[in-house]
């Protein structure tokens, strides 16, 4: 390609001579003016090819020329063309916005009069103008995202490459970060975005689909989108117990993947395969079924052979029982000083329902979270777990709830069965039902196999495995999931999901946070925070209702989450 900005070829790169190669004979090419997306499971290579673009790692074999320069040997004029933005936040917390710019137009040698334009135009680009005196660590997601951008942004460069930037980013950042790098491609600089967001390779001009190192697909996402054309169901209306058809639905040879969509089902075939009668589906015969527009996401799954089909077999031991309400917030408010974090948010949530808390970064999601779980006191306001009073009985109450946090938190040094026993401790079992506890998690979540690996070292999957094991050890009643999936692949959130629904048929309660749409439409109802205030709540389909309208006439729970941020800014001026 003439306006290639990066040829790949017979790319390979080992990190171990004995190990599987972490890029596998991969050819490619990148070409200016569009933005590219890297797709791919955890683990699939998207960011060592990533390093490899960036010049920070040197082929095995195979060779990787970026802007005219060879990886290999030309990394000072590489650096000179690029800009990279690495997935962790890169840059210093405890230096501001403007300290964080200088130093590193220092490093990039921008001085005088160049610096001072620069930072004018990229100020403006990133809307942080008004925030530049601020500590990029007190930053919410997006802004450190914009902060991140903008220092890749400094020379100026002809690629940029972008690893996984919307991580962990809400919707309408998200919106906004492509909305900048759209403006980039019209002034012809060439993208590479990685995204474990399958919905944003839509964004894309061109992908690369990336699993084990190697390439399963490249060109137009649509074109790998249009190929699920005729396979996509929904099932919809009068459908009975949603989870248990979905359940049933899996064991079906013929269905490769299938997920919750709001209030409905849908359902992936395979490939020349038929979707099966409603009686073998195990659907009431009132249920409707449509065929649905593929997604990307669907091609996707079907493309890695389709969801794990294994079923979690987890023996619930005693069913919850008391309050239909086991979790309530009562005009919960959280003042930090003068700023008001969370004003006045009340809910209540139905034992064995799923409750999703959404809303964009520093909207008080996370504050209203934490002082529901009883990490945080409110400043005014009650909150209780299976009838008990978090404050006035917090370790009663405590006991009654499990809680996963957003990141690792278990023992990374400690191997699987320490940690199982540890948090068993923790949980105060002790004895056979320490011993029967620790087994009834192990047997659930396959764990066997890596009881004597450390924790630190599991894959992505199996951690999340043994940190939903370790908050369920004590069968708690109440569960409380804070952005459980962030940065994870699909089919190990549709395995983490199974967990999930598996445990709500038996009674247990759940709140989880999620930045991921389609997520919360696993959600029986889901709860919009925004400005520390509860600006709606309900179902989700009850949410894209009210932002239905001609313009928009089969909203997405994305465009309903966006739609009633803006409607109540715009009631509030």
């Amino acid at each position: 390609m003439s306006d290639a900005l990066v040829v790949i070829d017979r790319l390979v790169k080992r990190f171990a001579e004995t190990s599987p190669p972490a890029i596998d004979d991969l050819t490619a090419s990148i070409a200016s003016g569009r933005v590219t997306g890297l797709v791919g499971p955890d683990g699939a290579g998207k960011t060592t090819l990533m390093r490899l673009m960036a010049g920070l790692m040197t082929p095995s074999q195979g060779s990787v020329v970026v802007c005219g320069f060879n990886v290999a040997d030309q990394t000072a004029q590489l650096h000179e063309a690029i800009g990279y933005m690495p997935q962790r936040f890169g840059l210093y917390e405890d230096l501001s916005v403007l300290e964080n710019l200088t130093l590193y137009a220092d490093l990039r040698g921008v001085i005088g009069a160049q610096r001072r334009s620069t930072f004018e135009k990229l100020l403006a680009f990133t809307d942080l103008a008004r925030f530049t005196g601020r500590l990029a660590g007190d930053l919410s997601g997006g802004m450190k995202q914009k902060l991140g951008l903008a220092c890749a942004m400094l020379k100026s460069p002809r690629l940029l490459l972008l690893d996984e930037p919307s991580v962990g980013v809400d919707p309408i950042s998200r919106r906004e970060l492509w909305r900048m790098v759209y403006q980039l491609i019209a002034d012809g600089v060439g993208v590479v975005w990685s995204t474990s967001y399958l919905d944003e390779a839509e964004n894309c001009a061109d992908v690369i689909v990336l699993n084990a190192g190697r390439a399963l697909f490249q060109g137009d996402p649509k074109a790998m989108t249009a190929d699920m054309a005729g396979r996509v169901f929904l099932l919809r209306g009068d459908i009975g117990d949603k989870r248990a058809l979905l359940k049933n639905a899996l064991k079906r040879h013929e269905i490769i993947d299938g997920v919750m969509q709001g209030a409905s089902v849908r359902l992936v075939v395979g490939e020349g395969l038929a979707l099966p009668s409603k009686a073998d589906l195990g659907a009431p015969d009132s249920a409707d079924v449509v065929n649905a527009q593929p997604r990307f996401e669907d091609a996707f799954v079907a493309m890695l052979g389709g969801q794990p089909k294994r079923t979690l077999t987890l023996d619930a031991g005693t069913k919850p029982t008391g309050t239909p309400t086991p979790v309530q917030a009562v005009a919960l408010t959280k003042r930090f000083g003068t700023f008001t974090a969370a004003n006045n948010i009340s809910f209540e949530i139905r034992r064995g329902e799923i409750f999703g808390l959404l809303g964009p970064n520093g909207a008080g999601k996370s504050t209203t979270f934490k002082m529901m779980c009883g990490l945080l006191r409110p400043t005014s306001g009650k909150a209780s777990v299976d009838g008990l009073d978090l404050y006035a009985a917090p370790a009663a109450a405590r006991g009654r709830l499990g809680y996963m946090a957003q990141k690792f938190s278990l023992y990374g040094d400690l191997s699987v069965l320490q940690n199982l026993n540890f948090f068993a401790g923790a949980y105060g079992l002790g004895g056979a039902r320490r011993q029967t506890a620790t087994q009834r998690v192990i047997a659930a979540f396959d764990l066997e196999p890596h009881l004597g690996a450390n924790a630190g070292g599991l894959p992505l999957g199996f951690k999340q495995r043994l940190a939903l094991a370790c908050a369920i050890m004590h069968e708690p009643p109440v569960l409380f999931l804070d952005e459980p999936t962030s940065g994870v692949d699909p089919l190990t959130r549709r395995e983490f999901w199974s967990f999930i629904n598996a445990m709500v048929a038996t009674g247990t309660t759940v709140m989880v946070t999620t930045h991921f749409m389609d997520e919360a439409e696993y959600c029986d109802r889901v709860a919009l925070i925004y400005r520390g205030a509860c600006i709606a709540i309900g179902t989700p389909e009850a949410l894209q209702d009210k932002v239905r309208s001609a313009e928009l006439p089969n909203p997405t729970l994305e465009d309903a989450f966006i739609g009633l941020v803006q409607s109540h800014e715009g009631d509030a001026e």
